[in-house]
């Protein structure tokens, strides 16, 4: 694991609570009382973080600010953004969030008839390019052909850069971003930092909660959407923060 993903790890809830939880609670057992409160109160937050309240209002507020679409100029690709891998019986393969990218790509392609690229460097070491398994799942499960793989990226900043930089070199100046929708406002961020115009074609849709009885039961699932959904909302902290020093300078 890279420096910048241990570091979102233990900044980031739901380990960050566990980790306040963890030591105040021993500073409880220690006898310092005021501390068993602050216990209680990360308990109560991993607890609100694992219900589809308040994961579905998190990840629903990232979905608004993206309009899905092409961009100001016409588009001349499709490019698919690398998720997650997973371990099978053969060997390494695309995970559940990848695989659902590669489906949409899929459809958008047959749709539009634009050519694919697919984005992503090896998510551990040793491991094959994500964007490698990416292509032979599209050709394999889908019957799609790749076009470009880029092979490099380690992050979404980089799969914007080394994307713009292929594709402008293939004499294309705009392309549709394939993600999950969540995940788009960070990318297309990425992508126009990078020079390259960039519609969104979001993956699936959250559901926003109503407050039901239901929306409050806590799932480790939501759990895990809500940590997805707060690294977002840093990373955008991390561009927004970035551009104004950077206009400052």
């Amino acid at each position: 694991m890279s420096l910048q993903g241990l570091m979102t790890n233990l900044l980031l809830p739901p380990l960050l609570l566990a980790l306040i939880g963890l030591g105040a609670g021993l500073l409880a057992w220690r006898g310092r009382r005021k501390a068993g409160a602050l216990a209680a109160l990360a308990a109560l937050g991993l607890l609100l973080l694992a219900t589809p309240f308040a994961a579905g209002h998190l990840t629903v507020a990232l979905e608004a600010q993206v309009t899905a679409g092409p961009p100001s100029a016409s588009p001349g690709a499709i490019v698919v953004l690398g998720g997650e891998m997973a371990h099978g019986m053969a060997g390494p393969e695309v995970g559940p969030l990848t695989l659902e990218r590669l489906r949409s790509a899929a459809a958008l392609h047959r749709r539009t008839g634009l050519p694919l690229l697919v984005t992503g460097g090896p998510l551990s070491p040793g491991a094959p390019p994500i964007a490698s398994l990416m292509a032979t799942s599209l050709a394999t499960d889908f019957g799609t052909p790749v076009r470009w793989v880029e092979p490099r990226a380690r992050d979404t900043r980089e799969n914007a850069l080394f994307t713009a930089a292929l594709l402008r070199g293939e004499g294309i100046g705009a392309a549709l971003v394939v993600s999950h929708g969540w995940h788009l406002p960070r990318a297309l961020a990425a992508f126009e930092r990078a020079g390259l115009p960039a519609g969104a074609a979001p993956v699936r849709a959250g559901r926003r909660p109503g407050g039901t009885g239901s929306d409050w039961v806590p799932r480790p699932d939501h759990l895990a959407q809500s940590w997805l959904a707060l690294r977002e909302w840093a990373g955008l902290l991390v561009y927004r923060l970035r551009d104004g020093a950077t206009t400052n300078q």
